[in-house]
């Protein structure tokens, strides 16, 4: 045996537990609904901020960096999920979901805000730690800062294929979109390159939040009287919230008297309310009527001119939210629940017939960034039955001399013309009029006579709208 003396062993390091950074495991929760329940986030990141509120975690500033966060990685997540591909030794597919959403929240704040790097690296290894353990803790803290040694710019040169090479695919990098909705709205857009980068870009910009003074119960002078509001760029009942701001706050929309809506859906139902139609002017139908706003605009445009609207939702729950909607409009009114493609009410009864379809909604990826990476090229088949079906029971629906407003969020030439073109082949009876003239001072509108309205050049939702008028 040594006689030398042992040396004393260093104490070993206390294990420091996890600092829980609220706004990053909310943000977490958020992403992870999202994934796990398909569920969208502008119905689960409302409930979660509102119990962080009341537990007294968070601030304002701590509810919009929240926002960002989860907004900002859902949007960007093409990009990100190509990035981390890059800085990590197996396919994303063997990646498990939760740590691929902490790598996610972690680029987004590397490589798409302004937080400092060290805090971007700390914070994202912390909720690794709070989230998935040490063990993957490491994992995360190892890829983050592999991240972190190139900016966005220098990885999209080093991920993206070069544009002359394959065009499709540069931008679905560069812009994270899936290349098929790439090609997708390049056709419906027509043009070169500069075209389809500022729709692209447009998709990846946090949307105004946008108010619609319901006319005989509200009105645009009420509602700028709220902070940071400016008038509506095409609507005449618009207005928007140029800074955000939580709308439920506002008595007016808390009052039913005002509601949230995009521009674009606003205009659909003017266009449609302000067509010229043959003879009376009496009864109109909003054949697809959930989950309301269009329904209540409407409804209150109608009650000017005397007319009553029959709103008619397929779904129980979507009736009882339009119903919400038009509860106190100054006008009659009638909610039903009924398929739109066999409807109780007898052919020719209306003057007028609204149909918004439902669609793959890729007119309004702004709102729901998420839609793009759910859906597949193949929904469009699933769509496309009931759209014609829908399309078709509103000529039925509408008399001699009166106009159907075919509309849809979604700018896909198998969502818009192609199924009105179809349509108008079994209805020779039936014409398209000229919408454009119906939208007074919305600009580049294309040829006509349908319309199609862009986030880029309008500030819109990507709606499309196609008035038909019953000629014989």
């Amino acid at each position: 045996m040594s006689d030398q003396p042992r040396r004393p062993r260093k104490p070993a390091k206390p294990y420091r537990r996890p600092k829980k950074d609220p706004v990053r495991v909310l943000a977490f929760e958020a992403l992870r609904a999202v994934d796990e329940r398909d569920a969208y986030a502008n119905l689960v990141l409302p409930p979660l901020l509102r119990k962080a509120r009341e537990e007294g975690d968070f601030d304002t500033r701590d509810a919009a960096l929240a926002t960002e966060l989860v907004y900002g990685t859902l949007r960007r997540q093409g990009t990100y999920d190509a990035v981390v591909a890059a800085c990590v030794d197996r396919p994303l597919r063997e990646v498990d979901p939760p740590v691929l959403d902490v790598l996610s929240l972690g680029a987004h704040q590397l490589l798409g805000t302004r937080i400092p790097t060290h805090a971007a690296v700390s914070a994202s290894v912390e909720l690794a730690r709070v989230v998935l353990g040490d063990g993957r803790a490491k994992f995360v803290n190892a890829v983050l800062r592999k991240i972190a040694q190139h900016d966005l710019d220098g990885w999209l040169e080093r991920v993206a294929p070069p544009y002359d090479e394959d065009p499709e695919d540069h931008l679905a990098v560069v812009h994270s979109h899936p290349r098929w909705v790439v090609s997708a709205l390049w056709d419906s857009l027509g043009g070169g390159r500069e075209g389809i980068e500022d729709l692209l870009r447009a998709d990846n910009e946090r949307p105004e939040v946008t108010l619609v003074a319901r006319p005989g119960r509200a009105t645009t002078a009420e509602l700028l009287d709220e902070e940071a509001a400016v008038p509506g760029r095409w609507s005449p009942h618009a207005v928007r919230l140029a800074e955000g701001g939580e709308p439920g706050a506002i008595a007016a929309v808390a009052e039913g008297r005002a509601g949230v809506q995009d521009e674009g859906s606003q205009l659909v139902a003017l266009a449609l309310a302000n067509a010229p139609v043959e003879g009376r002017d009496r009864m109109w139908l909003d054949g697809c009527a959930g989950p309301g706003g269009k329904a209540a605009l409407l409804g209150a445009l109608a009650a000017e001119r005397g007319a009553v609207l029959l709103a008619s939702e397929k779904q129980p729950h979507r009736a009882g939210l339009v119903a919400r909607a038009l509860a106190g409009n100054p006008g009659p009114y009638q909610v039903v629940a009924a398929d739109g493609t066999r409807p109780p009410w007898r052919p020719g009864s209306f003057d007028r017939v609204l149909v918004d379809v439902p669609c793959t909604g890729l007119g309004a990826l702004r709102r729901r960034p998420e839609a793009r990476w759910r859906r597949r090229p193949e929904d469009l088949d699933g769509f496309a039955p009931l759209q014609r079906g829908l399309l078709r029971t509103a000529l039925e629906s509408v008399r001699v001399g009166g106009v159907v407003g075919y509309a849809t969020c979604s700018p896909h030439l198998a969502e818009t013309r192609a199924v009105v073109a179809d349509l108008l082949k079994q209805f020779p009876d039936a014409d398209l009029i000229d919408a454009r003239p119906l939208l007074p001072g919305v600009p580049d509108l294309g040829e006509g006579p349908d319309v199609q309205l862009w986030p880029h050049v309008h500030g819109t939702d990507a709606m499309y709208l196609a008035l038909i008028r019953r000629t014989g």
